[in-house]
């Protein structure tokens, strides 16, 4: 029979609280038990039986009896349980432990309510056992709870001999086992205990499903599923994700669909995983079927979201989210806070990045590294480099992901010197080893710089095997700077690694294009047909309103083509009288000059920008993303005409985002 409080009088819980006070003044962070040798698992006494676990203990005197327990000290016992667990669950330790030394009375709950928490913390394997083996009767629940922690701090194979000693086993006991030795990866042993547990229930179908899942075995996963007599929302939702992963984003919109209940996890799954699939815009317009269906967002929601809005550069709707939220307690989260700032960020918008960094009221470093990287990639060296001097004069400690960003910032601004000395500085001052992500921006501003031999040596030097991305860096600064023996080294070790990397081809091909070397560039382009690698088309879009416009090069379908062209038209007259000149190297095929001219004009980012001039206010700024790289000649037009038309037009490609104001641009045409 469960233990009821009998009596609610309120000295009871006056008295616990006089003798909590009386302890105030000693700081109590760890509960030290007397010395008692603790048993290892093989130590486990032999017991034919568990006490219930509303059974009520006192402190044991001399005698080994048991003291009698009055009305008004069970009241007690299960009002100090509630204060032990109101703490526990605020994470305060310290005044749980205090309420637990000065009881005098305790019950299995409140030994395993101090159990839980040593469980549930990582590290305290060792403070849990001396616990566990100071229970006086632990009921099922403590050895449960004392099995979990084995497998939450990874001790797998006490773990399994703690199981087989155990008394007494449950279905939770079953599932602990299984769900333990999934996470940690050993499904084949998982599986074992799944067919040999007396009675199977949702729980232990959904953890050995969701354990094929996260092992990477879908497969075994979908046939466990099917099997499956009861199917709870945790394995519908491990399914989802499984297939997300696996790209098969119809067979997750066939299980949503045939869902029979939903919670947040299923729809978060869903959202996620059309992101990234690179499906942002059906993620979006699942989370706003989400929002009429009257379920509230979480962070991961919001995360999700807004990573959608940013692969889609939809500033627009990435305010709208904002202003969702603006006014929940999701604001005050600090993931949330750092996903908007990086939104803005990504959607070309500093000023508003800035003014949300400011706001954020607790910045992690994750949100120092987002505001840093935002300043780097839109060609604000300096500031990046000001702003981590900030973080590191406010003690917050760097991570890798930190000195990626730095080292970027010192790439987009041409700070050779200062990125050298970071990246020296990295392991000796501040203990971080660095990754090929460091070594592929060091190749890049070494290589940008036109140091191409240092970069090589670079390389070289590295601990790791060159991936794909050092050499295709490599590869673009030898086009830039017309290197064509590097450049051939370069294409040759990446296309060895990623034959099928459109990137590869066309960069070496462009090499060749610039120093007229036109029978080089056809057999790239048969090499690219022999091995079927189709390059990406070149596009550019642009928001207006709530409407997003894409323009290809040599666009033919846009209903306000023939206007646009008259803009162009217009633009070109102009800008040609300020001095430009079109940059017919740019035009990278082999026809003649008038050709290339016509071709250079209308290359997809100036179709944007011609088309942005017209349907905006006079003023106003103009964002325009584009999925490659900007070639020379639209770079150049674009300053004259940012100078001509009065207007900050801003330009992302796939490298960084170019300011063009007032005749010039951010990268100061270092890029």
């Amino acid at each position: 029979m469960s233990l009821r409080i009998i009596s609610n009088h309120p000295f009871a819980a006056l008295s616990l609280l006089l003798q909590i006070t009386r302890k105030q003044n000693t700081s109590v962070s760890t509960f030290t038990f007397p010395n008692s040798n603790a048993r290892e698992p093989s130590d486990l006494p032999e017991r034919t039986h568990l006490v219930p676990a509303d059974k009520v203990t006192t402190s044991t005197p001399s005698s080994g009896k048991s003291l009698p327990v009055d009305q008004y000290r069970v009241s007690d016992v299960v009002s100090a349980n509630k204060v032990i667990m109101n703490h526990i669950r605020a994470g305060d330790l310290d005044s749980a432990l205090c309420v637990f030394k000065n009881m005098t009375i305790r019950t299995t709950i409140t030994w395993n309510s101090i159990l839980g928490w040593y469980s549930r913390t990582p590290g305290k394997l060792k403070e849990a056992r001396q616990l566990f083996d100071h229970i006086p009767q632990p009921d099922v629940v403590s050895f449960n709870t004392m099995l979990a922690c084995y497998f939450r701090n990874s001790d797998i194979e006490t773990a399994r001999i703690f199981f087989n000693r155990m008394p007494v086993k449950d279905p939770a006991s079953w599932n602990t086992m299984i769900s333990g030795l999934s996470q940690n990866g050993k499904m084949d042993e998982a599986r074992e205990f799944f067919l040999v547990m007396p009675e199977k229930n949702s729980v232990s179908w959904s953890a050995m499903i969701s354990g094929y899942v996260e092992a990477g075995y879908l497969d075994l996963a979908v046939e466990l599923f099917q099997q499956a007599p009861v199917k709870s929302v945790i394995a519908w939702t491990a399914m989802i994700t499984g297939f997300m992963r696996s790209g098969k984003i119809a067979s997750a919109k066939e299980l949503f669909a045939e869902m029979p209940v939903r919670n947040l996890v299923t729809w978060n799954a869903m959202i996620a995983g059309y992101v990234e699939n690179s499906e942002s815009e059906d993620g979006l317009n699942l989370f706003r079927r989400m929002i009429n269906e009257g379920i509230k967002p979480n962070p991961s929601t919001i995360c999700s979201v807004l990573l959608g809005c940013s692969n889609l550069s939809a500033l627009q709707l990435g305010k709208q989210v904002h202003q969702l939220i603006h006014k929940s307690p999701l604001y005050l989260h600090t993931t949330v806070g750092t996903s908007l700032l990086s939104m803005y960020c990504k959607c070309g918008d500093l000023e508003d990045a800035m003014k949300l960094f400011t706001e954020i009221p607790r910045k992690d470093v994750v949100s120092w590294n987002a505001m840093i990287s935002g300043y780097a990639h839109h060609g604000f060296g300096e500031k990046a480099i000001q702003l981590f001097d900030v973080m590191n004069g406010q003690g917050i400690k760097p991570d890798w992901i930190t000195f990626v960003a730095v080292l970027s910032a010192c790439n987009h601004a041409g700070l050779v010197d200062l990125g050298i000395q970071y990246f020296n500085s990295m392991e000796t001052c501040y203990g971080i080893e660095a990754k090929q992500d460091h070594y592929t921006c060091m190749v890049d501003l070494l290589g940008r710089a036109g140091l191409l031999d240092k970069a090589v040596d670079l390389i070289k030097e590295m601990p790791y095997s060159a991936h794909s991305a050092i050499f295709g860096t490599l590869l673009g600064a030898c086009r830039i700077h017309k290197n064509l023996e590097l450049a051939e080294f370069a294409a040759k070790n990446l296309l060895h690694l990623d034959p099928t990397n459109a990137a590869g081809y066309v960069q070496l091909a462009n090499a060749y294009a610039g120093m007229k070397k036109w029978d080089h560039v056809a057999r790239v382009r048969q090499l690219m047909k022999d091995f079927k690698v189709v390059k990406t088309p070149g596009y550019s879009w642009i928001e207006v309103g709530s409407e997003v416009h894409e323009f290809r090069s040599g666009d033919r379908v846009h209903p306000k083509l023939v206007s646009i062209h008259e803009k162009l038209d217009e633009l070109e007259r102009r800008i040609k009288l300020a001095g430009y000149v079109p940059d017919l190297d740019s035009a990278l095929h082999d026809v003649g000059e008038e050709q290339k001219e016509l071709i250079l004009s209308r290359h997809s980012e100036k179709l944007a920008i011609a088309f942005g001039l017209m349907i905006t206010p006079s003023g106003t700024q103009i964002r325009v993303f584009k999925n490659l790289r900007i070639c020379g000649d639209c770079h150049n037009a674009t300053k004259y005409i940012s100078e001509i038309e009065g207007r900050e037009i801003i330009v992302r490609d796939t490298m960084r985002f170019h300011h063009f104001r007032n005749g010039r641009c951010s990268c100061g045409d270092y890029w």
